[in-house]
């Protein structure tokens, strides 16, 4: 932990000496605020995630969320606790002790969603020819927006993994990615024929123009670059993919873990091991990794119910 760090039971701590004397909170309240508070200190060291409380980001946020629905929360139980969340991380932002306020677009899933969004292979097929269809007269941001999507989905990074990919990163003659994930743990993951051809493009024709625009060095070893030539925020490419879900039928969160879930969904449905998918996934632990099981047994019973004549 960095010397300016602000340890995340110590935030928690303070947070709740805040909402005692500011807002006058009952003992009954800030007991039940202590324990949703403890329930993300727990998630974060077993994550092996940094316990800095300025380094809770959306994502991790939002795994936790989906984290405490598994374990079946009720939905008035974790909208409370995502309400708790909320308020800690406004907090943190409003006295510093975070650059921004992680948890602000933060929101309990609707009850009854229990699965992550899966897109099925026919929609991801569309998705690529729509946006191979745009990068086909070299605009830039186009042919990034390409490079983008093929990775997400080839190789299921998450999206703090994937904008903070150097150029130096990509092995083209291994068709590999070295990525940096949860708790600084390194790992090199494949992608395809159809991904490697997309960031070549990206690299030889898009990303020379973005660089162009750069007004300073932030995006100089970055292999995704904004329009302004700066390393590509995770909120931008949050933004992208929730444009291209938008009009696409299905539950779930509309943002870049659609692509690695997905990614998952679709190895196990092709016959993948589980190990191998926790491999490529970057999982600590292979419970995390058989939600996906649960997907595809879904799909299954789905399809199921369509199709057998005696369903």
């Amino acid at each position: 932990m960095h010397p300016d760090a602000t340890p995340l039971d110590d935030a928690i701590a303070a947070y709740l000496r805040s909402v005692e004397l500011e807002r006058g909170a009952s003992p009954h309240t800030l007991r039940a605020y202590r324990g949703d508070l403890a329930t993300l200190a727990e998630f974060v060291e077993r994550r092996g995630a940094e316990p800095d409380a300025a380094l809770l980001d959306l994502e991790l946020l939002r795994e936790w969320v989906w984290a405490q629905n598994e374990a079946g929360l009720g939905a008035a139980t974790l909208a409370r606790r995502t309400s708790t969340l909320r308020g800690f991380t406004a907090w943190l932002a409003r006295t510093g002790r975070a650059p921004a306020d992680a948890g602000a677009r933060l929101r309990a899933p609707r009850p009854g969603r229990h699965l992550p969004r899966v897109l099925s292979r026919a929609q991801v097929d569309e998705l690529f020819v729509q946006l191979a269809a745009r990068a086909s007269g070299d605009d830039p941001l186009a042919l990034r927006d390409l490079a983008i999507i093929e990775l997400l989905y080839a190789s299921a990074l998450r999206v703090s993994e994937l904008v903070g990919l150097d150029l130096a990163d990509v092995d083209d003659a291994r068709r590999t990615v070295r990525v940096l994930g949860k708790g600084a743990k390194e790992r090199i993951v494949p992608f395809g024929v159809p991904a490697q051809r997309a960031l070549t493009a990206y690299r030889e024709r898009g990303r020379p123009a973005l660089a162009v625009g750069a007004t300073g060095a932030g995006g100089r070893d970055a292999l995704l670059l904004g329009a302004r030539g700066a390393r590509l925020s995770t909120r931008a490419a949050y933004q992208l993919v929730a444009r291209l879900l938008v009009d696409l039928p299905g539950s779930g969160p509309a943002g870049p873990h659609a692509f690695r879930h997905s990614a998952a969904t679709h190895l196990l449905d092709g016959g993948a091991d589980l190990r191998a998918v926790q491999e490529l996934l970057g999982h600590a632990s292979l419970g995390t990794t058989q939600i996906y099981t649960h997907v595809s047994a879904d799909r299954l019973a789905a399809a199921y119910l369509t199709a057998h004549p005696r369903a």
